[in-house]
């Protein structure tokens, strides 16, 4: 493993960053788990530390569960009811829940804690619900937008556009999303079903094509407005105030590591910066195509996880606040998507199969037993339908 100093270029230029990137395996797909330690803290009179600790009980806990423990006597799974109406779907963003990975844990004999924040409980189905609804009321109440007056374009790969879109869709606004020609057809269609005027751009373009169209497009269209969700403080912000406060809940402020893909770089910088202060040990994560490394310094490339790996750097991502990269490859962000679906009943999206491969590395990791593991899964399954996460199905 190497580490280096790298200039920070997100905030003062005077400050630095250490260990942007922890190395690759000698495959270039990712880094050996043995490079990104985190132990709990050692104990002084001998004891077990608090996280083996933990991953003796988690093991445990894990090993003896089944399929009837969370039945009533009668056989039957009776979830808490909501208690109340709500006043439109825009009120039910958030408040996704974060699983464990039994079958997973007991088959890879992990020595860390991996859980699942499942965000494709979003009501429009991903993490980008959060980003969608953030930056368009922050917009609305800067009074930099209208539903009578204003035009919303903005570049996406996908998600983020469907979740302006239902935005879009219930406060009146039109809505007209750039996007690269490879993202899946699902998107596309899912899109236009709320009433989007999509326009595509070549694929070898990547990102940049996407927001250079954009850009034309505001330039020629009166009432025109950007979210611009790789430059807007509202998408980390968002982040802060919801997703982190929910992780830090559910598990009662015992996480230590937070994996997650990078994009634009909110869903980590947002989580870092709301829970670091309160944890400063704790660690985060940024997974990347191997094929388009760009944050581990290598030139951006065409690849097939769509949602992360942009091309460039953003500038909402804080790399001050990134503990480690791991690369992943394609094939292996789609292997470990499949199997999830086969092993645990969850079928995810190619990002999440890419994150999930990275938090399995460090779970198998022996320095890391009894941590507990956050696992970013930003959507699901049925949005890839026509990509390789389905080819021979």
């Amino acid at each position: 493993m190497t580490i280096s100093e790298s200039t920070n270029t997100y905030g003062s230029p005077n400050m630095t960053n250490e260990s942007v990137s922890l190395g690759t395996a000698p495959d270039q797909n990712g880094p050996d788990p043995q490079d990104i330690n985190h132990e709990g803290p050692a104990s002084e009179d001998g004891k077990p530390s608090e996280a083996k600790a933990r991953s003796h009980g988690n093991r445990n806990r894990v090993a003896s569960l089944s399929a009837t423990d969370s039945l009533s006597a009668d056989g039957l799974r009776r979830p808490q009811p909501r208690g109340k109406i709500y006043d439109s779907i825009l009120d039910i963003v958030g408040g996704t829940p974060l699983i464990r990975l039994p079958r997973l844990t007991v088959e890879d004999r992990l020595a860390a804690d991996i859980t699942a924040k499942l965000e494709f409980f979003n009501p429009l189905g991903s993490v980008k619900d959060r980003i969608g609804l953030a930056m368009i009321e922050k917009a609305e109440a800067a009074g930099l937008i209208h539903p009578s007056t204003s035009v919303l374009v903005e570049p996406t790969s996908g998600n983020t556009g469907i979740a302006l879109a239902f935005v879009a869709a219930s406060k009146g606004y039109r809505l007209v999303v750039t996007m690269p020609e490879g993202a899946s057809i699902e998107r596309r269609k899912m899109l236009r079903l709320l009433g989007v005027d999509v326009q595509l751009t070549p694929a070898r373009q990547g990102m940049a094509g996407a927001i250079a169209r954009a850009e034309a497009i505001i330039a020629a269209t009166p009432g025109a407005w950007m979210p611009r969700q790789f430059d807007n403080p509202a998408n980390p912000e968002a982040h802060a105030a919801t997703t982190a406060e929910e992780i830090w809940a559910d598990t009662d402020g015992k996480v230590d590591i937070i994996v997650g893909g990078a994009g634009t770089g909110g869903t980590l910088t947002g989580i870092a910066h709301a829970l670091k202060p309160r944890k400063p040990g704790l660690r985060i994560i940024a997974v990347e195509p191997s094929e388009s490394a760009v944050l581990s310094g290598d030139e951006p490339g065409p690849h097939g996880i769509q949602g992360i790996g942009p091309g460039f750097r953003p500038t909402i991502l804080d790399m001050t606040q990134i503990d480690g990269i791991m690369r992943v490859a394609e094939r292996d962000a789609l292997a470990v998507a499949r199997r999830v679906a086969r092993v645990e009943g969850l079928p995810v999206g190619i990002s999440s199969g890419a994150a999930l491969h990275a938090a399995l590395e460090l779970a198998r990791n022996p320095a890391n037993e009894g941590l507990l593991i956050v696992t970013i899964i930003p959507s699901f399954a049925e949005r890839y339908l026509s990509t390789a996460l389905f080819n021979g199905l």
